[in-house]
C-alpha cells in the first residue's frame, strides 16, 4: 500500500488561453476541492499547425482514423506530451492530468486516493471517459474497482500517469499516426496498465461546443463506409489484442 495521497502529486491544467471560461470554472471547482494546480497553455494546432504538421505520419492517421486530421486534436497531443515532458522533468512518480471541461463528482478526491494507494498495480488510470467498453474488472479498492477494457476506452479528460508510463509513451509517441487517447488505448502495444476507476468520480461536459470537433462535431470530416474499412479491421485487431493482454496481465 501506498501513502500517496493526491495533495502530493503535481496537477496539470490544459487550456488554450481563448478559453478563459473554461478556465474560470475549472478554477472554481479545484478551489473548492482545495486543490492546487499548474496551467498548462494547449499547443493550439490551429495557430501552429505549420510547425505541427511534420509530426503527422497523415497517410497513416487517415487510415487508422477514417477521416481527414483535425489541427486541434493535433494541438491536444502536442499539449499531452508537453505534460508528460514536464512530469520527467521533475520529481513526482505520478502526476494528474486536467482538460477544461471536466466536472468533478463528490467522491473525486476520495476516488484518486484510492487508486494512489494501490499505485504500484497500474500505470494510468482514467477518471472519467469518453467511451468505455467491455471493462474487465482487475483490482478491487474498496467502493470503488479499476477495470481494464476489451472494448474502446476513449477520453483524456482526467487521468493519472505515472513517470513509467510518460516515459513509454513518450518514447512511443511520434509521428502522430491516431489521436492521443486512441494511442493511450493500445495498452497491449504499449505494455501499460490502462485502468479507469468505476464507478467513474468526474465527467466531460462541453456543451456540445469542442474546441477539437467543433459544434456538435461539425469539424469532423469522415471518409466513405468502403474507405473507412481498414478502420474497422484495426478496431477489430485492437480488441483482440487487449484481450489477450488482460487476460494475460494479472494486478
Amino acid at each position: 500500500m501506498s501513502n500517496l495521497t493526491l495533495a502530493d502529486l503535481p496537477i496539470w491544467l490544459i487550456n488554450l488561453p481563448r478559453s478563459v471560461e473554461r478556465r474560470a470554472a475549472m478554477e472554481v471547482q479545484l478551489e473548492k476541492l482545495g486543490l492546487n494546480f499548474r496551467l498548462f497553455e494547449a499547443v493550439n494546432g490551429r495557430d501552429d499547425w505549420e510547425k505541427l504538421a511534420p509530426s503527422i505520419d497523415i497517410p497513416a492517421f487517415e487510415r487508422n482514423v477514417g477521416r481527414r486530421v483535425m489541427p486541434g486534436e493535433i494541438g491536444c497531443y502536442h499539449s499531452h506530451l508537453g505534460v508528460w515532458r514536464e512530469l520527467l522533468a521533475g520529481d513526482a512518480m505520478v502526476g494528474l492530468v486536467l482538460e477544461d471541461d471536466v466536472i468533478f463528482h463528490d467522491d473525486f478526491v476520495d476516488a484518486v486516493n484510492a487508486a494512489l494507494a494501490v499505485v504500484d498495480k497500474w500505470d494510468i488510470v482514467k477518471l472519467n471517459h469518453i467511451r468505455a467498453k467491455f471493462p474487465v474488472a482487475k483490482v478491487d479498492i474498496g467502493h470503488w474497482h479499476l477495470s481494464g477494457f476489451r472494448g474502446a476506452f476513449t477520453g483524456t479528460g482526467a487521468y493519472l500517469i505515472t513517470q513509467d508510463a510518460a516515459r513509454r509513451m513518450l518514447d512511443r509517441s511520434l509521428p502522430i499516426v491516431r489521436p492521443i487517447d486512441h494511442e493511450l488505448d493500445r495498452s497491449h502495444i504499449h505494455k501499460t496498465k490502462h485502468y479507469g476507476i468505476m464507478p467513474f468520480p468526474s465527467h466531460v461536459e462541453d456543451e456540445g461546443e469542442s474546441t477539437i470537433t467543433g459544434v456538435n462535431s461539425s469539424g469532423v470530416e469522415k471518409f466513405p463506409t468502403l474507405q473507412r474499412l481498414p478502420v474497422y479491421l484495426g478496431r477489430l485487431k485492437n480488441l483482440l489484442g487487449k484481450a489477450a493482454y488482460l487476460r494475460g496481465n494479472n494486478s
